[in-house]
């Protein structure tokens, strides 16, 4: 199980930018995919963003144009920057990773931080 700590969540005004780190606990070249994935009050868990080892992205369309996701393998971190944040953003955000074994994926999760966004 890979341990995730998350960083850089808040409070933030509409229209403004917050940028949320991950550091694994392993190097990044062993976990396949690594993403961000959030959870509204009274709804499910949503993936915002992910990105492989190829460096193939994949954005939620909610978020597409807003948010960028990128992978720093120096500092072992994945960013995910979000700008022009609207009040549906707010969210309690999870860090993700995936690792493949086989034929079989595992997951790990961050304890998740909190983004707020007022109008």
């Amino acid at each position: 199980q890979v341990q995730l700590v998350e960083s850089g969540g808040g409070l933030v005004q509409s229209g403004g930018s917050l940028r949320l780190s991950c550091v694994p606990s392993e190097s990044m070249l062993s976990i396949n995919v690594m993403g961000w994935y959030r959870q509204a009050p009274g709804k499910e868990r949503e993936l915002v963003a992910d990105i492989d080892n190829d460096g193939s992205a994949n954005i939620a369309d909610s978020v597409k144009g807003r948010f960028t996701i990128s992978r720093d393998y120096a500092k072992n971190t994945i960013t995910l920057q979000m700008n022009s944040l609207k009040p549906e953003d707010t969210a309690v955000y999870y860090c993700n990773a995936r690792r493949r074994r086989g034929p079989l994926w595992y997951n790990s999760w961050g304890q998740g931080t909190q983004v707020t966004v007022s109008s």
